[in-house]
């Protein structure tokens, strides 16, 4: 049964809605209040106004009905339910006879209405002031993935032939409806403020929009001379700008994770189980375990104690029921152990004490709040996400992760899921052209000319040249920041130089090229003695795990071998 809409007060910006049968014929359509009577349309019709009917009508069926409580936690029934984000839905008292179930949302975003089920309409909310804050943390210098980061930070690393590490993060963000973040930095920020700006920066924000991606740098004040001492300590340090945005929770993320997942339903249990802080956890085997910072749980998902990757007898006993989050029989059996993802939804109130004054010198949320918090007596809960997850954090877990993307017949992680969308920048570029090659198991980014050679089993990135001859197998190539005219290139090889890209007949195995690399002809990078370490950034390249990475804007001489 279609079920309509009772507006039982209103002013410029707000309206305080109802659910309740509909007493007309199916499919209307709410319009709005016109002269004190309710106004809706028919859908099939077409008919601007087909029916009003007297408020103070309303008004006295609402006395008569059963309450219907709203609150931010409520979710649709549907597959794609979305949690309430509205601070002011759980603030709501009771006003000249309008029952307390009232639930306000703001005009300015429409309201869908779905199935009803017995008397119930549910709601799904897309509201302009939303309730959540995303701070993404940038990381550290980025050690590990050097010499990846040796000019950019590492959340701008590029990923997947079009996309930045960064766009992840940000993308569950906004798929998840939240759409204020900030993203922590203090290292190499330019190409990732650059980024961020161009992709994000007029797309999702302006009038009467409050959405913003904005990095925060560390810097000094006098009231805190240092720079970045670790996660906790960054968002510390910018709390004075936090505690200002009218929200309930804050969201804290990493900004070298790839994985996808609904914030939302995150936000949801967080809520639902009235935590004061929640824990992303990732089911584990006992093979992946010893790596990772352990939890273990209470019949009620609570969190009771923490193992920073244990071993042996002390690995043992941070086994755990893992079907009390959700995981099937089967699976739980095989994966007895949780870690966590360093994803955290923490309460804007217990933020704000825990960092200011019960772990004022505090500079780690793992280690060092999140447990202290469970300590202190804080409901510091599990949330299970069973799904692709990997933390780029080293050049093996790098290169991986996106030759994942060309494994057949389901990669590790796609990027073509229309629901779940990754944004990037729009940079507007060509198709890219392949004349006489040899393409197999391989993604082709954007604005690539490539021409008699051979790719297989590689992540070919934008802008990519490859030329005649050449074969490139096992290989990131992260393409180019920009094309060079013909003009460029006749002045390049006046000056013994090369023009962007992988020479004639060169021959690339199991490597990873940086932007903007110079490669003359007939050049080999094979490790063909299967080195696994190595250091050699005066010749412009560095060999990590058994993979071979060239710098970026460096240049290769023709004839080298690596």
């Amino acid at each position: 049964m279609a079920s309509s809409i009772g507006v039982l007060f209103s002013s410029p910006n707000v309206l305080a809605v109802r659910s309740k049968p509909s007493p007309f014929a199916e499919d209307r359509t709410f319009l709005g209040v016109r002269n004190g009577r309710l106004s809706f349309s028919d859908s099939l019709s077409g008919a601007k106004l087909v029916r009003q009917r007297p408020v103070a009508a309303t008004r006295r069926e609402a006395r008569t009905r059963s309450p219907l409580v709203v609150s931010p936690k409520a979710v649709t029934d549907s597959k794609n339910s979305q949690t309430c984000l509205f601070p002011d839905a759980s603030r709501i008292e009771e006003k000249e006879g309008v029952p307390s179930w009232i639930f306000l949302f703001n005009i300015s975003r429409l309201v869908h209405v779905i199935n009803q089920n017995s008397f119930r309409t549910k709601l799904i909310i897309s509201l302009r002031g939303q309730s959540v804050l995303g701070i993404i943390l940038g990381g550290g210098a980025g050690t590990r993935l050097y010499p990846l980061t040796k000019k950019r930070a590492k959340p701008a690393v590029p990923l997947g032939a079009n996309y930045r590490l960064i766009d992840i993060p940000v993308s569950n963000c906004l798929n998840s409806n939240i759409s204020k973040i900030y993203v922590l930095t203090q290292f190499n920020s330019a190409s990732l403020n650059r980024h961020l700006a161009r992709a994000y920066g007029s797309t999702i924000g302006g009038y009467q929009n409050e959405g913003f991606v904005e990095v925060l740098a560390a810097q000094q004040s006098p009231e805190n001379p240092n720079w970045f001492q670790g996660t906790a300590d960054a968002v510390r340090q910018y709390l004075w700008l936090f505690e200002e945005h009218n929200v309930m929770e804050f969201l804290i993320l990493a900004g070298d994770h790839l994985y996808r997942m609904d914030y939302e339903k995150f936000i949801q249990s967080h809520r639902e189980s009235c935590a004061d802080i929640t824990v992303a956890a990732l089911p584990m085997d006992e093979k992946r375990a010893t790596a990772f910072g352990l939890m273990k749980i209470d019949e009620e998902g609570r969190i009771i104690e923490f193992a920073e990757k244990p071993k042996g007898e002390q690995l043992k006993a941070m086994q755990v029921d893992t079907t009390i989050l959700g995981l099937d029989v089967e699976r739980a059996k095989k994966m007895p152990f949780i870690a966590s993802m360093g994803i955290y939804v923490i309460s804007k109130d217990i933020m704000l004490k825990l960092l200011r004054d019960k772990f004022p010198s505090a500079n780690d949320f793992g280690s060092e709040v999140i447990p202290g918090a469970c300590n202190l007596g804080l409901r510091v809960q599990a949330y299970l996400y069973d799904g692709y997850w990997e933390d780029i954090g080293t050049i093996e877990a790098f290169y991986n992760a996106n030759l994942g993307i060309t494994k057949k017949p389901v990669p590790d992680f796609s990027f073509y899921d229309l629901s779940y969308p990754i944004y990037t920048q729009a940079r507007y570029l060509p198709p890219s052209i392949m004349l006489d090659t040899d393409v197999t198991n391989s993604v082709i980014g954007e604005g690539c000319v490539i021409q008699k050679c051979k790719i297989h089993h590689s992540v070919i990135g934008l802008r990519s040249c490859i030329s005649e001859g050449a074969v490139v197998e096992d290989t990131l190539l992260m393409g180019a920041d920009y094309y060079e005219t013909e003009a460029d290139k006749i002045l390049l090889a006046a000056k013994g130089s090369f023009p962007i890209g992988i020479g004639k007949d060169s021959h690339i195995r199991k490597a990873i090229i940086d932007k903007n690399v110079r490669m003359g002809e007939n050049v080999k990078i094979i490790n063909i003695e299967n080195v696994q370490e190595a250091s050699r950034e005066a010749h412009g390249y560095f060999i990590k795990s058994g993979i071979v990475t060239i710098i970026k804007d460096a240049l290769i001489p023709s004839g080298t071998i690596i």
